[in-house]
């Protein structure tokens, strides 16, 4: 290499870095960034197997005029629940759990489960469901199942999987399991320890081994390392005026966010970048085939991603997954997105730390979305 091909190959890089950004989303996004609503974002947009753009707008550090980076990592929160759904169903493909069973078949402590029919501030009336909880139910939010329980405060990562869901069965279900859609954090933490019992490995080492390490999902982790940390987005809310944005940390979670000590969270503990949401996506878009390799069925993901609530529910939610409109994803608490609109054939990935937004600030997620379906969806 000559030093007269130095420049030829470094312009060649900048072009492909250039090709890889979308100035209709960098536009969408400035806004919010220049009023203050929005502290900053990574944006994605991808095919079954392309990425066709990656996009960054403002600040992972407003205070420090820290820029956000494509890399930047965020915590996703219960966007973890169509992971958990979906390492969950690997268990399904191969025969060792149906969604039709009692919940009790593999967790027997969910048989002294008790139904909460009459409350008041001096009392509580306790009847038996009429049927015991289903498996489909605590994957659908129609378990009757609280959201979570008296213990798991003040954080949701201090006490063990095994602990949360025997507490979750000592809770009072709220209404006949199938009847009613309630989200809750519980359900899914109770799938999550149903991938225990019946692999025989612990929750977290499923999910690395089945699905982070097949997909290359390198910077999703319950346990950001200290590099990682350096490039976690900081978590903003709006001022007490309501005008310009506050610096807030995950208060659902423990620090250090490093400590081993806390404990993995089947409904929302991953953390995560938009390259890592993009590839379980387009696994999940290429009909469970990932790099040559089938991890899931298209009857499964068929399953997850379509209502399984119940005719008698109006409530559209699948197996882990948002539903409504044709397409299918979900978000986190801190405004994080992904979703997958198989009639388009594209996957959006909205990534900030948002607990709440100043001024318009929250419509910067659907100022993306438009952006991103006027430059892609008719490819």
């Amino acid at each position: 290499m000559t030093r007269h091909t130095l420049p030829l190959l470094a312009s060649l890089a900048l072009s492909l870095t250039a090709a890889a950004q979308t100035p209709a989303i960098q536009a969408a996004l400035q806004p919010f960034v220049d009023s203050r609503s929005l502290a900053g974002a990574v944006t994605l947009v991808a095919t079954k197997d392309k990425v066709l753009s990656t996009d960054t707008a403002g600040f992972m550090d407003v205070g420090a005029k820290t820029s956000m980076r494509a890399d930047s990592l965020f915590w996703i929160a219960s966007m973890s629940k169509p992971i958990t759904a979906t390492a969950f169903m690997m268990l399904v493909d191969e025969g060792k759990v149906n969604v039709e069973d009692p919940v009790e078949k593999y967790l027997p402590e969910f048989k002294d489960v008790w139904l909460a029919v009459e409350e008041d501030k001096d009392h509580v009336l306790l009847r038996r469901p009429a049927h015991a909880i289903k498996v489909r139910e605590v994957l659908s939010h129609t378990s009757g199942l609280q959201f979570k329980s008296g213990i798991e405060v003040p954080t949701l990562d201090q006490v063990s999987l095994r602990v949360a869901v025997l507490s979750h069965t000592l809770t009072p279900l709220m209404f006949e399991p199938g009847t009613q859609y309630k989200y809750s954090n519980a359900g899914i933490n109770t799938a999550g320890r149903i991938i225990e019992v019946v692999s025989g490995m612990s929750y977290e080492a499923f999910l690395q081994q089945r699905l982070f390490d097949p997909l290359g999902m390198k910077d999703t982790t319950f346990w950001p390392n200290e590099e990682q940390v350096k490039r976690l987005a900081k978590g903003y809310k709006p001022n007490v005026a309501k005008d310009d944005l506050e610096e807030t940390p995950i208060s659902q979670l423990t620090y250090p966010l490093t400590d081993r000590a806390r404990q993995p969270m089947p409904g929302g503990g991953l953390f995560s970048t938009a390259q890592d949401c993009a590839k379980f996506c387009q696994m999940l878009l290429c009909g469970g085939v990932a790099n040559g390799k089938r991890l899931l069925s298209e009857a499964a993901i068929q399953q997850m991603t379509t209502k399984q609530t119940g005719d008698a529910v109006k409530d559209e939610y699948g197996f882990g997954f948002s539903t409504a409109g044709g397409t299918y994803g979900h978000g986190g608490a801190m405004a994080t997105n992904m979703t997958v609109d198989p009639k388009l054939g594209l996957i959006t990935v909205f990534m900030v730390q948002h607990s709440g937004f100043p001024g318009n600030g929250k419509e910067s997620g659907g100022a993306f979305r438009k952006a991103a379906i006027e430059a892609f969806g008719k490819r």
